[in-house]
C-alpha cells in the first residue's frame, strides 16, 4: 500500500457536510484530494482549506444526477487529475414521503443520486485500481441501508441497493487486492435536513457530525492493505433517530 502521503482520494459531494469533513481529515493525514460536487465555488473554498492544511487539492464541478453525463466526465477529471487511490462515494440526497405518494420521478430522481451515481463513479475509477491491484473503494450508504424507516421508503430503496451492490462489488473485487468499505452512519448533521426534499423534526444536537464520520473513512482507508473494515456501523450514543 502506498504511504499516505503519495496517495490521492477521490470524494463525492465534497463541498459541504461528510464530504468536506473527509477532505480536511485526509488532508491532515497527508492524502490529496480531488474533489466533485455541484457548487464549484464551494468546492474551491474547501480546496483552499485543504491547501492551508498542507495537501493538495483539486476540484471539478459535476452533477452526479445527471447519471448518462458522469462517466463521459469523469474521464475527463481522471485525465487531469491521475490515478485514484481512494474513492468515497458519499453524495447523495435525502427524501421523506410516503410510497404511495410518492411520484416516478422522484422515485428515479432518488435512486439515479444515491445508487446509480456511485456505480457510474466506482466503473470510472475501477479499471485504474485493478491495474495495480490495489485501492479502496467506500460508500457512505446509511443506516437506512440496513434498517427501513416509515416515509423514508425511496430513501430506504436507494440506500439498501447501495448496501447490495457494495457486498457484491466487494466479492467481485477481493482478487484483484481491492477493499470495499460499506459506512453506514446513522443521524449525522448535515444540510440534508434543511432540502426542500426532507421533513423530519428531529434534534440535531444529539447526531453525529460530518467530523465523526469523516475520522471513521479516513481510519478504514488508511488500514493497512491487508486489512478491511468491510461493513461500519456508525451511530450517534442517543441511538436511531
Amino acid at each position: 500500500m502506498s504511504t499516505s502521503s503519495s496517495q490521492r482520494a477521490l470524494i463525492t459531494g465534497a463541498s459541504r457536510g461528510i464530504g468536506k469533513a473527509t477532505a480536511l481529515a485526509f488532508a491532515k493525514a497527508g492524502v490529496s484530494t480531488v474533489l466533485l460536487g455541484r457548487s464549484i465555488d464551494q468546492l474551491q473554498a474547501t480546496a483552499e482549506e485543504v491547501k492551508a492544511l498542507g495537501a493538495e487539492a483539486i476540484a471539478f464541478s459535476i452533477d452526479l444526477s445527471e447519471v448518462s453525463q458522469v462517466k463521459g466526465r469523469l474521464a475527463q477529471v481522471l485525465e487531469a487529475s491521475g490515478s485514484i487511490d481512494i474513492l468515497v462515494n458519499n453524495a447523495g440526497m435525502g427524501y421523506t414521503g410516503g410510497l404511495l405518494e410518492t411520484s416516478l420521478a422522484d422515485w428515479q430522481r432518488v435512486l439515479d443520486l444515491n445508487l446509480t451515481s456511485p456505480l457510474q463513479c466506482i466503473q470510472s475509477v475501477l479499471p485504474q485500481m485493478r491495474s495495480r491491484h490495489c485501492g479502496t473503494i467506500i460508500n457512505v450508504i446509511s443506516v437506512a441501508g440496513r434498517q427501513a424507516f416509515p416515509d423514508w421508503g425511496a430513501y430506504c430503496a436507494s440506500k439498501f441497493g447501495l448496501m447490495g451492490m457494495t457486498k457484491a462489488l466487494a466479492q467481485e473485487e477481493r482478487s484483484y487486492g481491492i477493499r470495499v468499505v460499506a459506512l453506514c452512519p446513522g443521524a449525522v448533521n448535515t444540510p440534508l435536513w434543511d432540502s426542500n426534499t426532507v421533513n423530519a423534526d428531529f434534534d440535531r444536537s444529539q447526531m453525529l457530525t460530518p467530523e465523526d464520520v469523516a475520522d471513521a473513512i479516513v481510519h478504514a482507508a488508511l488500514l493497512p492493505q491487508n486489512v478491511v473494515l468491510d461493513e461500519l456501523v456508525l451511530m450517534p450514543n442517543a441511538g436511531t433517530f
